[in-house]
């Protein structure tokens, strides 16, 4: 047997043999520890320590936020790691605010409390298998629904705020229910929102835009949890506003040119 047969046979048998499967340790790590905040979150609204339970879910975000720009900078994306970014999603920004917002407030609503609960993270679920769906298709500029780690900031950005002015919940129990509600049917919804993926960070930018961050980094440090939930009810808000302003627009240029003809 030649050399150049052995050859063939080796490279022949390496290209049956099974390739070695494996996963990028680094944004892995980071979805572990988002979705170790969302559970952490659960724990503590089952064990009623609201404040601590609303700051792991605002932990999970940015742990959130990261993974994905790390897997993009390092080149180590993998459909492995989209599929586990979206189950931690799912507890961390579905399961979680929605325990946590029944814990406070929904169960005093008895069964119509937990429903919304379930509706919050039904929508939660769909809203994630939606955007993995239409992740070749979609605006890279806009996301199609509320984005489900806004729609959380607001659910549990309301609960820090009340906790921290000693509001009981079961008092507001109306109010979260039309949050709860009306974030899950956002998430699911049509409307646009923007995504700021268009920004360019790496380009320069002028001297007034990093002390406009600076001065936004000080006004959440004087008060995290006000300025923290009225920012992504903002946002949250932005949507519908712009739509119904995208609809005006439309109809008052469809009326003037039936005007003009």
């Amino acid at each position: 047997m030649t050399e150049e047969t052995e050859e063939h046979e080796e490279e022949s048998e390496s290209e049956h043999s099974p390739k070695r499967r494996g996963i990028y340790l680094l944004p892995n790590l980071f979805t572990t520890a988002a979705l170790f905040s969302g559970f952490y979150a659960i724990v503590g609204a089952m064990q009623q320590k609201f404040e601590i339970a609303a700051v792991a879910v605002f932990i999970a975000m940015v742990l959130d936020a990261m993974d994905g720009r790390i897997a993009r900078l390092t080149n180590t994306q993998s459909a492995f790691g989209a599929e586990y970014d979206s189950l931690s999603d799912l507890v961390s920004f579905g399961l979680a605010p929605a325990l946590l917002m029944y814990q406070w407030s929904l169960f005093s609503l008895g069964k119509a409390g937990w429903l919304a609960a379930f509706i919050y993270t039904a929508a939660a679920a769909l809203r994630l298998a939606r955007f993995n769906t239409q992740l070749d298709t979609m605006d890279k500029a806009h996301f199609q629904g509320l984005p489900s780690p806004a729609s959380a900031a607001v659910m549990v950005g309301l609960i820090w705020v009340c906790v921290l002015y000693e509001i009981n919940g079961a008092a507001l129990n109306f109010l979260a229910f039309f949050i709860t509600i009306a974030t899950g049917l956002l998430m699911v919804s049509n409307v646009r929102y923007r995504s700021f993926k268009d920004l360019d960070l790496k380009g320069k930018v002028p001297f007034v835009r990093i002390l406009a961050v600076v001065l936004i980094f000080v006004l959440i440090s004087i008060d995290p949890a006000q300025m923290l939930f009225f920012s992504f009810l903002i946002y949250a808000l932005s949507g519908p506003l712009l739509t119904l302003w995208d609809l005006r627009k439309k109809h008052a240029h469809k009326q003037h040119k039936n005007h003009e003809t």
